[in-house]
């Protein structure tokens, strides 16, 4: 059996990672410094390791005592507007953390990694089009940067010392387990879903739109969601992908891996819903699915918001063989109002 090592495990993504994983017969290890995750959300048969991956002498521990065949890796800032306010801090982060990791995997001879990485690689699309892969880099705060500079490293690692990772590109996480027991929880709250579920259940005043005046069908922002289940599903396709090259299941020679070497490999995949929900679409289907009715204030738009991000995932459907079982939004909505349900001492931002 297999171990893979999670850092970020105890994350909103991590966390169904594990679960997903553990599923499909690994055994894992969760590595966290619970600064933005929950020790509660880690399930007692998984192995907690409480640290920084910033701290190179915990990693080298780590990968001694532990038999780590490969790393899902999580551990971010994830957060675009703190960004902008703390750019240093991220890129402590998010960029020297993963050198660290990187440095401390290729010491111990782990070749093997998927990076969690965002959309906001790409920055603004010139018109409402979906993203490819091949769209220009052009990340418009330092969260991008931070995941940029990552794959960056990613693929220079794979010429250079034969490193095999996949990097996954997607926009907006949404819902959770469908039993509610494990879910999104961030202090504060960002995230546009749970913030509507906030207005529904009481627990803030109301909602704001920011902007509706766009070019789209209802005059609002239009993002992609896609289900945290499926993005951890993804997670491990891509996971199951890096095994398989070392079996020689795959041919990639005339693949379009962005870089390829006799050893090392390095892709990405773009994660998406394939359509995209606008933000009117999102507060009525929480109406819908909650039965509730709120308080929704117009309000000036944002600046730097894009009326459409929406990613083109096409390459992950045929490389990875992926498909999100939750594309339907109530589906999400659904999910993620039965774990606020359940865990009701939320407070509003």
């Amino acid at each position: 059996m297999k171990t893979i090592l999670v850092p970020g495990g105890a994350g909103f993504i991590g966390s169904h990672t594990l679960r997903t994983l553990k599923a499909s017969g690994y055994n894992v290890i969760a590595l966290d410094n619970l600064s933005n995750g929950h020790r509660d959300s880690i399930e007692n048969t998984v192995e907690l390791l409480e640290g920084d991956i910033r701290d190179r002498n915990f990693l080298n521990t780590v990968f001694k005592t532990h038999s780590i065949d490969a790393v899902i890796h999580f551990a971010a800032f994830i957060e675009a507007g703190e960004s902008v306010k703390a750019p240093l801090a991220f890129y402590e982060n998010n960029v020297a953390g993963s050198l660290t990791l990187l440095n401390a995997m290729k010491d111990a001879g782990v070749d093997k990694i998927v990076f969690s990485s965002t959309a906001a690689v790409y920055g603004q699309p010139e018109n409402n089009q979906k993203l490819l892969e091949g769209a220009k880099k052009h990340p418009i705060n330092p969260y991008g940067d931070s995941k940029w500079m990552v794959e960056c490293m990613l693929r220079d690692g794979a010429a250079a010392y034969g490193l095999k990772s996949i990097a996954l590109r997607y926009f907006n996480a949404a819902g959770s387990a469908p039993d509610g027991g494990i879910g999104e929880r961030h202090d504060p709250e960002t995230h546009l879903i749970p913030l509507v579920l906030d207005a529904a259940m009481g627990v803030r005043p109301s909602i704001k739109i920011f902007g509706n005046d766009y070019d789209t069908p209802d005059g609002t922002c239009i993002r992609d969601y896609i289900h945290v289940c499926d993005l951890a599903d993804a997670h491990v396709r891509a996971l199951d992908h890096l095994f398989a090259l070392d079996t020689g299941e795959l041919d990639t020679g005339n693949s379009a891996s962005d870089t390829e070497t006799n050893t090392g490999f390095y892709d990405a995949f773009n994660l998406g819903n394939g359509k995209g929900f606008s933000v009117r679409q999102v507060i009525d289907t929480v109406k819908e699915v909650t039965g509730t009715d709120f308080t929704v204030e117009n309000a000036p738009r944002r600046a730097g918001d894009p009326a459409f991000l929406v990613a083109d995932a096409t390459k992950a459907r045929n490389a990875l063989n992926w498909r999100p079982q939750y594309s339907d939004l109530a589906d999400m909505v659904r999910h993620a109002y039965a774990f606020r349900r359940r865990h009701s001492s939320f407070k509003a931002a």
